[in-house]
């Protein structure tokens, strides 16, 4: 395939999958226990309807919602990317790598020391990206310790090592929730289902400086992901750093993962699906796979909330949930695509 036309099949794939996520931001924005017309809507976007109960039900629930679904959904799809491209490995991602589980036990600590704060003061929410940066870090320090294998990372040693983990820290998430009051362990059995219902506006200021910051780091460098794909003669002879680079991703992906669990919760598998379908519609290039990962992260995450709020309505399901039934069959699927 001519760069011209993989240039151009990469737009088209990008410019489809955006255009589906507005539409299922649109059809999210208008639909639910309480319907809006599309002209009431824009009305209200614009400040040209007075009604109250329209600026609440939008700018208050649904708005919200939806960016913050669009922001989980973009950093998990990137990093899922990264993950797989710096282990050279089809099978990881930050879920099964332990990542989240450590990031998340972090968060239900720092729930558990704040209570009371998350998501209404300033300080503690803007502050939970940071605590499970740290519990995410701790996750790469292990896996770096554990899997390691004649001085390189072994893949495979990586995943078993990385399901261990996210045993171990769901083991200790599960003890610090146990000790909550009732409310604070309903709070977080909610959050750890990977929710994004009741979101506001300063949860979305708490994630988007991490993204705004480490997406761009992440896409400037996403040739080198291609040449860590090489054999170590080649990457030596080229003089790539690659434990240097190795790191410098692995931080980038720690901060993402964090900051999307603190707002959204475990929401696992995104990262796993999209890289996947990427591959299979742009190629194996880096700076094509990382935004189209991020746009079918946005996707999924948009359309599994969809599913969530209306499938059983009046009551939700958490769209950590219903992400999990699609991809515990495709990640089976992927299992035994591997042994053949």
């Amino acid at each position: 395939m001519s760069k011209l036309s993989l240039q151009g099949k990469y737009w088209f794939v990008l410019g489809l999958t955006l255009a589906l996520s507005i539409l299922v931001m649109y059809v999210s924005v208008t639909n639910g226990t309480f319907d809006i017309s599309a002209t009431d809507v824009l009305r209200t976007l614009f400040r040209m309807n007075s009604s109250k109960e329209y600026d609440l039900v939008i700018f208050d629930f649904r708005l919200p919602r939806i960016v913050i679904g669009a922001l989980v959904g973009l950093g998990l799809g990137i990093s899922g990317a990264v993950l797989q491209g710096i282990t050279r490995n089809q099978l990881a991602d930050s879920g099964i790598l332990g990542i989240h589980s450590a990031a998340g036990m972090a968060i239900v600590l720092f729930m558990f020391i704040f209570r009371g704060t998350i998501g209404t003061h300033w300080l503690s929410t803007m502050a939970m990206p940071i605590f499970g940066w740290f519990g995410g870090l701790g996750a790469v320090v292990l896996l770096l310790l554990f899997a390691r294998q004649q001085g390189g990372l072994d893949p495979q040693r990586l995943i078993l090592v990385g399901i261990a983990l996210g045993l171990g820290f769901g083991a200790i998430t599960l003890y610090i929730s146990l000790k909550m009051d009732p409310q604070d362990f309903e709070m977080a059995t909610v959050w750890l289902a990977g929710s994004i219902y009741s979101k506001n506006w300063l949860q979305i200021a708490a994630v988007l400086p991490w993204l705004v910051l480490l997406i761009p780091v992440i896409w400037w460098r996403a040739y080198k992901l291609n040449l860590l794909h090489l054999d170590e003669v080649s990457v030596s002879g080229i003089g790539l750093n690659v434990n240097r680079e190795r790191m410098i991703f692995l931080l980038c992906c720690v901060g993402l993962v964090s900051a999307c669990v603190s707002v959204s919760g475990s929401i696992g598998f995104v990262g796993l699906i999209a890289p996947h379908i990427a591959r299979r519609l742009v190629g194996f290039q880096y700076k094509y796979i990382i935004p189209v990962c991020g746009a079918i992260g946005i996707l999924m995450v948009l359309v599994g909330d969809f599913i969530g709020k209306t499938i059983f309505a009046p009551a939700e399901l958490p769209v950590g949930i219903v992400i999990s039934i699609i991809g515990v069959p495709y990640f089976i699927y992927l299992l035994f695509k591997k042994r053949k």
